[in-house]
């Protein structure tokens, strides 16, 4: 979802929209409440789950942080999967797994990131639960499920709560919508187990992460260049995700001069979206490259980023999972005082 510029501060047109908004929050309240109360029972799937969610919409970092949870987990002894909604694919009545030629428009693009990148287990559909069981019983080795938002899901039962906040934007407003970009109260903060700040300064208690874009892959042929290279160079940035600026600063932030192009979240990118003017190199996110791979085009880059995760969370969340009954531990997990 696009972000309007009026949900940045309470002006006119957020105020004339903040009854509806107080609305959307009472519903969202109450829709907790009854699933805290069992209204809604809460199914659980036999391994631990992580939620990474956020109570805004647009891009937060959700799907960066995820994929640097199962690089660490991974490297730690786990065997984790991942699930999705599948949101922007056509994912049909049935669980599926994201397969590496699974296309975008099935699947979705942030799943088919996913897969791509961390090399596990990536099922998608909007019942979650059905998504984890077929999961598990297609990789029974699996010890560990993370879920790809999900916050406001709340069928499937979760262990560890994540929200992830944009670092730069915070929570806007502060009101929900219409009138805001919040899903829920700023309150809902408060009952997740970590906040983790993409960017910018995390407040008290908060985790930090970082986006470092550092190299480009052309999606050709799959060369790879520093970011330095494209210095001084008439360049042309896309980003289709729900904070396009941030993709456009750290380009800016590694020197290069881009004439920017915004899209929509989840844009699906035809030809005539790349029919810009001149002949140099086209950069945009990885996101956005698992739509456009298909094209026949060497002026494609895709921007790869190193995500520096806060050293404190890993070894925190590994210790908060220890807690939970189905937790089987690694063979080779060290002991709590050595993470």
């Amino acid at each position: 979802m696009r972000y309007p510029a009026f949900w940045a501060r309470r002006g006119l047109l957020a105020r004339l929209l903040w009854p509806l908004s107080r609305l959307y929050c009472a519903i969202a309240r109450r829709r907790r409440a009854q699933a805290m109360a069992g209204a809604r029972s809460s199914q659980g799937v036999g391994v631990p789950v992580v939620v990474v969610g956020n109570i805004s919409v647009g891009g937060t970092g959700k799907t960066p942080l995820i994929g640097a949870l199962v690089e660490a987990l991974r490297a730690r002894g786990f065997h984790p999967g991942i699930v999705s909604r599948g949101y922007g694919g056509r994912v049909g009545p049935q669980p599926r797994p994201v397969l590496p030629d699974s296309r975008a428009e099935q699947v979705g693009d942030e799943p088919r990131l996913l897969a791509q990148s961390t090399s596990v287990p990536v099922w998608v559909h909007p019942d979650r639960v059905a998504a984890v069981r077929a999961l598990l019983a297609a990789y029974p080795a699996c010890d560990l499920i993370l879920s790809d938002d999900g916050l406001q899901h709340y069928p499937l039962a979760r262990d560890v709560e994540l929200a992830v906040v944009d670092g730069l934007r915070r929570l806007g407003n502060g009101w929900c919508l219409p009138a805001g970009p919040l899903r829920e109260g700023p309150e809902r903060l408060k009952s997740v187990d970590a906040v983790v700040c993409n960017g910018g300064r995390p407040a008290p208690g908060e985790y930090f992460m970082q986006l470092q874009p550092f190299q480009a892959r052309r999606l050709c042929d799959g060369v790879v260049r520093p970011l330095s290279d494209f210095a001084g160079r008439s360049l042309h940035a896309l980003a289709g995700i729900g904070h396009p600026e941030r993709f456009f600063q750290s380009l800016r932030d590694a020197g290069l001069r881009v004439q920017t192009h915004a899209f929509p979240d989840h844009h699906a990118y035809t030809r005539a979206d790349l029919a810009l003017p001149g002949d140099g190199p086209l950069l945009m996110t990885v996101k956005d490259a698992v739509k456009c791979a298909g094209f026949d085009d060497d002026r494609l880059w895709q921007v790869e980023a190193r995500v520096e995760l806060d050293p404190r969370l890993v070894p925190w969340l590994i210790d908060r999972l220890s807690a939970v009954p189905s937790f089987v531990p690694p063979v080779d997990l060290p002991a709590a005082g050595e993470r």
